[in-house]
């Protein structure tokens, strides 16, 4: 049986941007994109360990808002669940420890770099989600 890995990804949005973050190269995955986060450890619910790790590993304190989506991807070294969270930026600008690179992309643009594909669900919700429809931008002008 495959090594089953549970991790947890925040999506901060700030000015119709995506923090988005770039795998190292000592990362497994590594060049892939990613929302910040990291894995759940023992008696943590998934809210808790997204905390932890924004805080540990981008430097930030950030609040934990709405559920977005849980998947389950088979990747070669292990069966990844992703539980992705909106969050807000509450206390310090997010900093590059572990990654790569750290980028706001805008949300129409988001799959202009590779994810791993466990976020590529999740990206795609959210560009769906926070894609203004012409509908709506006619009622709010």
């Amino acid at each position: 049986m495959k090594k089953q890995i549970e991790v947890v990804g925040a999506v901060l949005i700030r000015d119709g941007a995506v923090l988005s973050a770039q795998r190292s190269p000592h990362m497994s995955l590594a060049g892939f994109w990613e929302f910040p986060g990291g894995k759940v450890e023992a008696g943590e619910t998934p809210q808790v360990a997204l905390a932890r790790e924004m805080r540990e590993e981008l430097l930030c304190t950030v609040t934990i808002g709405d559920h977005i989506d849980t998947i389950r991807h088979e990747y070669n070294f292990g069966v990844v669940t992703l539980t992705t969270f909106y969050a807000t930026l509450v206390e310090g600008e997010p900093q590059l420890t572990e990654h790569s690179e750290l980028r706001w992309i805008p949300v129409p643009d988001l799959l202009n770099v590779e994810w791993a594909d466990a976020d590529v669900p999740t990206v795609k919700r959210v560009m769906r989600d926070r894609t203004p429809r012409p509908s709506e931008e006619m009622h709010n002008s």
